[in-house]
């Protein structure tokens, strides 16, 4: 019989997990084979739990099935065949490393163990990575351009191929392992709140309602909660596939106090450009075509910088990143690869739509 408490220290993802997966240090193989046979589909994987509730080890069928071609008993305690050197990883720690290596070992389960107990347990089935950070998404506009659509229904939560645009990046960072997701609202802000209500996932996703329309970056002062050292800022309403894992990467070894994503944006000019000097020409130069990068709508920071927002005071992001140059900052770019879309009209709605038909995201 386990001891419930240890369901007590973990969070509720991970003990969904545990309590398919754990198994008494005083059960027998047998027993281990019925509960892993019971788990058709899933990670064929058992944590085997000690009587003060620490994990032991791990149990696979390819530990049993060794054990019993050396000659264990299926009656033999599970004890004696599990695995003892398992791989885990401390709460907070950076985690590239050793998920790559259960990748590479075809490990499914990677639990979080503090002081023996197991806080939490990584599925790398459908989590990429466990990124440090905490995400904000900003969802409090009034997406006017995309009228009558959004007479009703707020823009981060029309449907794009079936599914609610927000929830795309919301279930995106999941799999980046963000575990607290703050959703900022105004314009038709119960609207978020009843979806996030209901809604069932890995994260922690809190709602912050505007008291009145404080731009992109105004709001953030409202968010309580932020535990991480860096925090992702992005609009909930575009579609892209940037790396976040890569875009966190970059921020850390620049060392950047902000990071932005940003789009390539090419313009040419259908036309034979002038040279100037004064009133004189001094040369053509045909049809030229210019290069240039975007803003993307999504920021990596530091935490601190949050200091320098005043509560209640507007504050969109060109003029809280051109002060934060202008006093010294140091701002990255991360060219986004792959796809982005901001959603600002009927056109893009349709073009994003589209895209969903040939399974871009």
């Amino acid at each position: 019989m386990l001891n419930p408490e240890i369901y007590d220290r973990i969070t509720p993802a991970g003990a969904e997990i545990l309590r398919r997966h754990a198994i008494s240090c005083s059960a027998n193989v047998r027993e281990a084979l019925n509960l892993i046979n019971s788990l058709s589909g899933e990670s064929m994987t058992l944590f085997v739990i000690d009587p003060y509730g620490c994990l032991a080890g791990t149990v696979t069928d390819g530990d049993i099935r060794r054990a019993l071609i050396t000659g264990a008993e299926l009656s033999d305690a599970v004890e004696s065949v599990m695995h003892r050197a398992y791989l885990s990883l401390l709460p907070g720690e950076d985690c590239w490393l050793t998920i790559a290596e259960c990748r590479k070992r075809h490990i499914a389960l990677l639990p979080v163990v503090d002081k023996g107990h197991i806080t939490d347990i990584l599925d790398l089935r459908t989590m990429k990575t466990r990124l440090p950070i905490d995400a904000v998404l900003m969802a409090g506009g009034r997406g006017e351009r995309l009228r009558p659509l959004t007479l009703t229904t707020p823009k981060p939560l029309l449907p794009v191929g079936g599914k609610a645009i927000i929830d795309y990046n919301v279930d995106e960072l999941e799999r980046c392992g963000v575990d607290r997701i703050f959703v900022t609202v105004n314009y038709l802000a119960h609207k978020i709140e009843e979806h996030f209500g209901k809604r069932r996932g890995r994260a922690e996703i809190t709602c912050i309602r505007e008291p009145k329309r404080l731009g992109t970056m105004g709001s953030l002062a409202f968010v309580e909660g932020l535990e991480c050292d860096n925090v992702l800022m992005m609009n909930s309403d575009i579609l892209t596939t940037i790396d976040f894992e890569k875009l966190y990467l970059q921020h850390k070894k620049s060392g950047a106090d902000l990071t932005m994503a940003a789009v390539p944006y090419t313009v040419s000019v259908p036309f034979a450009i002038m040279k100037m000097d004064g009133g004189k020409v001094k040369g053509l130069e045909e049809k030229p075509t210019y290069n240039y990068f975007a803003n993307g709508g999504v920021y990596l920071m530091r935490r601190a910088l949050l200091d320098r927002i005043v509560r209640g005071e507007y504050l969109d992001a060109p003029d809280f990143i051109s002060a934060l140059i202008s006093d010294g900052g140091a701002v990255g770019c991360y060219p986004i690869e792959g796809t982005w879309i901001d959603i600002g009209s009927p056109d893009d709605y349709r073009y994003a739509n589209d895209l969903m038909k040939r399974k871009v995201f």
